[in-house]
């Protein structure tokens, strides 16, 4: 097995070397692995850290390095531009993003998973996603509090920040590792999509025909959100896109996405024909919020979560929903969320 790395970045300066080295340091063969750096127009020196990883690579034997410039600028066009630079014998290619990490048997384990789980699957496996986990190291007080409402069901749902135990099929794996031939089989990335274009190429693939499963026996660990704002933005840009991918393909609906919603309009009719229960939705909602404020307190031994999972599951909730409504009005623009 072959595997080329596609790694589109943008402004990751202060990600970017970790990041690389930890490609660096795997324990897969070198001359089996190359590892396509597809930059999107940084100026904050992310370039010049990728240049020395380069280097840094060489010395060190590790994989071929490529650093490219992805006029597209967005992940999307990144990821179809390496699709025509991948060398003629690559096999599989691994998704990963700038502020993300990987341990160092990662290609290892994934190559050994996909090679398992493709003995026992009677269809062709297109994808095999891992799990995400927070990045290492000591977690600011805003980071504790969005990584606690991520461990959350009520905060992580079904998709890529979902904390799953056992490999199996999923509908929406995330930090892939791809058949090629399964990608090129579906013209690779849906470019209209500037965020959420892994979810559509995924339903795209199974709509083909293909097998896509998820292992916990490969870890990604990924710098999130470390301010309010940002949380924030990221909520509305991930409801805008979900609208996006449900319009492209119906079967990515989810109901429970849509609770927040029929919560906010239950109550806002109960208190509009005067309901004595009126109070009663309010006040569950308060409750599960508070239930999952100690739950995580508890688990996680920081006593700021008592504040900071409540405000952040309702900003996720709030924000997350105006984004649906708004994925109904608008095209879609760059993030700003970062």
């Amino acid at each position: 097995m072959n595997i080329t790395t596609v790694l589109p970045v943008l402004n990751e300066v202060k990600y970017i070397d970790d990041c690389i080295n930890s490609l660096i340091e795997q324990t897969y063969p070198a001359h089996q692995h190359t590892v396509l750096v597809m930059d999107g127009g940084s100026t904050d020196g992310t370039v010049d850290r990728i240049k020395q990883a380069i280097e840094r690579s060489k010395k060190a034997g590790g994989p071929t390095i490529e650093l490219h410039h992805n006029q597209g600028k967005f992940v999307a066009q990144g990821r179809n531009l390496a699709l025509t630079l991948l060398p003629d014998d690559t096999t599989h290619i691994l998704e990963l993003i700038g502020h993300s990490t990987v341990e160092p048997h990662h290609l290892q384990r994934l190559s050994e998973e996909w090679l398992t789980i493709a003995q026992t699957e009677p269809r062709e496996l297109a994808a095999l996603g891992s799990r995400v986990l927070p990045r290492k190291g000591q977690l600011e007080t805003i980071e504790s509090w969005i990584e606690a409402t991520l461990a959350s069901p009520l905060g992580s749902g079904g998709g890529q920040f979902d904390g799953f135990t056992k490999a199996g099929p999923c509908r929406i794996p995330a930090f892939v590792l791809h058949s090629r031939q399964a990608l090129t089989s579906v013209d690779g990335w849906d470019e209209s999509f500037i965020s959420s274009q892994d979810s559509d190429l995924s339903m795209r693939l199974s709509a083909a025909g293909f097998a896509l499963w998820r292992t916990p026996e490969t870890t990604v660990h990924m710098t999130k959100r470390t301010g309010l704002t940002r949380w924030w933005r990221m909520g509305h840009r991930y409801g805008f896109w979900r609208t996006k991918t449900v319009l492209k393909h119906p079967r990515r609906i989810s109901v429970r996405e849509y609770l927040p919603w029929f919560g906010f309009l239950l109550t806002l009719g109960l208190f509009f024909f005067g309901h004595p229960l009126a109070t009663v939705p309010l006040a569950a909602y308060g409750l599960v919020l508070g239930f999952e404020a100690i739950r995580m307190t508890l688990r996680f031994r920081r006593i700021s979560l008592m504040i900071g999972v409540p405000l952040c599951m309702f900003m996720l909730h709030s924000s997350f929903s105006i984004g649906l409504v708004d994925g109904l009005l608008r095209k879609g623009r760059a993030a700003t969320d970062r």
